[in-house]
């Protein structure tokens, strides 16, 4: 029963992704919720799924690919800080190339940002999370989970990168070139990149405090 309920939630968790952000059903829900009651709806929907996901995984039957070794825990713990920083330096950013940008009108290609390094930075952030989590978690049923959310990230960057080319036609290609001639990193350290700094560390405080609360496990040695 327990392989029933990853197999289920794993279903949900996948509909609920796909199914409300195509045509017809996007449009409609826009229509009902407007776009904010849409994405605070979608979020929420996603979020539930998640954690239904991670839990059914914690449940199913233990099946061991390979050994626990104590080195394995810092691996997370090293690379969520980075992943931490990538989400408070791109989350409600102008990102034109990929999803979840915010005020896209106002990308600058001269100071893209995380951009200049990754056009999908939400994407690296979860590819990180899930291949770091892969390491300390060698069951079945977590290489599952973690192993799919890191393929559907490399993955998606691609189909992202065909979408948008599609839609914007020249102007990806020209906006694409003008962010490769940008520099690598700011010319200077202005007062909202130390905020979103110290937001990225607060974030992955939250996370060691929440993760046993959340998960049932200790993310430290």
């Amino acid at each position: 029963m327990a392989w029933l309920e990853f197999v289920a939630a794993y279903v949900v968790f996948l509909l609920s992704h796909s199914l409300p952000v195509r045509p017809p059903l996007r449009p409609l829900l826009q229509a009902r919720l407007g776009e904010v009651g849409f994405t605070l709806v979608y979020s929420a929907l996603s979020l539930a799924g998640l954690a239904w996901l991670i839990g059914a995984a914690a449940r199913a039957p233990y099946w061991p690919l390979w050994d626990r070794a104590p080195w394995q825990t810092h691996v997370p713990l090293a690379i969520m800080g980075g992943v931490c920083l990538i989400l408070a330096f791109s989350i409600a950013r102008p990102n034109p190339f990929s999803f979840g940008g915010a005020r896209n009108d106002l990308f600058d290609p001269q100071r893209p940002g995380l951009v200049r390094w990754s056009r999908h930075p939400l994407l690296l952030a979860l590819a990180l999370w899930a291949t770091a989590h892969v390491v300390p978690n060698g069951d079945l049923a977590h290489v599952i989970l973690f192993g799919t959310f890191a393929a559907f990230a490399a993955l998606g960057g691609r189909l992202i990168d065909r979408r948008k080319r599609r839609e914007m036609g020249a102007d990806w290609q020209r906006l694409r070139s003008a962010v490769a001639d940008a520099p690598l990193l700011p010319r200077r350290v202005s007062g909202g990149m130390i905020a979103r700094l110290v937001a990225g560390g607060v974030l992955y405080a939250a996370l060691l405090w929440a993760h046993p609360v959340l998960f049932g496990v200790s993310p430290l040695p």
